[in-house]
């Protein structure tokens, strides 16, 4: 019983002895700043969603992967991963910018209900979940909102 004991006891000097070295670490702020379709010739569209990224910590940002659903009138109509992402440096922002195509049958869907029931405004939500790598929790990014075709029509 002893044994045990003093494992627990050696456990507990080592996590409280290893506190300090452990930088204190802040969320960083994650925003959609960017979501556009890409000029392209294929019939299937290519979409660009920016996320702009600001890091509150005295060390760099490194960025281990994204993945990322975005959803219209309830469709998951994109998804996606990248591992190709910028290190963000201490007290510095930067940008991702990603690039997706759209899923086949949730687009199909997306269109049967909207020849069902047309509409000029469409609601989009966004979730984006970043890694940061280690033991640091992974950064979720929710975004909720409305599109409108209104500004679109000539």
């Amino acid at each position: 019983m002893k044994f045990k004991q003093s494992i627990i006891l050696l456990l507990v000097f080592v996590a409280v002895g290893c506190a300090p070295l452990l930088p204190s670490f802040e969320t960083p702020t994650v925003t959609l700043s960017s979501f556009r379709v890409l000029p392209g010739s294929s019939i299937v569209p290519t979409f660009e969603i920016g996320l702009h990224v600001i890091n509150p910590n005295r060390t760099a940002l490194k960025l281990q992967g994204l993945s990322y659903n975005v959803e219209l009138e309830g469709f998951r109509v994109l998804s996606g991963v990248s591992n190709q992402l910028p290190v963000i440096e201490a007290y510095g922002e930067g940008d991702v910018l990603l690039q997706a195509s759209p899923d086949l049958f949730s687009t199909i869907s997306l269109f049967t209900n909207l020849l069902n029931q047309p509409r000029d405004k469409f609601t989009f939500s966004l979730e984006a979940l970043l890694d940061i790598g280690g033991l640091m929790p992974k950064i979720r990014v929710q975004k909720e909102g409305m599109l409108s075709l209104a500004g679109a029509k000539d």
